[in-house]
C-alpha cells in the first residue's frame, strides 16, 4: 500500500500480503537518501517461511526509514497498515499504473480463490 502524506508517500504491505508470508523476523530496510527505479527492489520481509521483496512503486528517494522495525519486526504482522509501515518516499516518477484500493481487494480476492 501507498498512502499520500502532504507530498510523502508512506509504503508498507497490505493486511492480506502479510498473512501470506507469515511472522515477520527481519526487515532489510533501504537507507535514507537512497534512490530506486520504479519496480526495482527496495526491501526485504524475511519471514518464518519466506523471504518478500517490496517494490518501488516508482522512481522515488527514501527520506525516512521505520527504525522501530529493527527491534520489532513483527510490527509488520500486528499492524500492517499502521504501526509497521516500511519506509516514507519522494516519488519522482510516475504513480498512475498502480491500483486503488478496490482494484487491489478486486485482485486479493482473486488470488484467496486460487488457494
Amino acid at each position: 500500500w501507498l498512502r499520500a502524506e502532504d507530498d510523502v508517500r508512506v509504503l508498507g504491505i497490505s493486511d492480506f500480503a502479510q498473512g501470506q508470508l507469515g511472522e515477520v523476523v527481519y526487515c532489510d530496510l533501504p537507507e535514507e537518501g537512497a534512490t530506486f527505479k520504479g519496480a526495482e527492489t527496495l526491501c526485504t520481509l524475511e519471514s518464518v517461511k519466506a523471504v518478500g521483496e517490496v517494490y518501488a512503486p516508482a522512481d522515488c528517494e527514501v527520506i525516512a526509514v521505520n527504525d522501530k522495525l529493527g527491534d520489532e519486526p513483527s510490527t509488520v504482522n500486528s499492524s500492517p497498515l499502521e504501526e509497521g509501515w516500511l519506509v516514507k518516499l519522494k516519488i519522482t516518477g510516475d504513480l498512475s499504473g498502480l491500483m486503488d484500493k478496490a482494484a487491489y481487494e478486486k485482485h486479493v480476492e482473486a488470488e484467496a480463490k486460487e488457494e
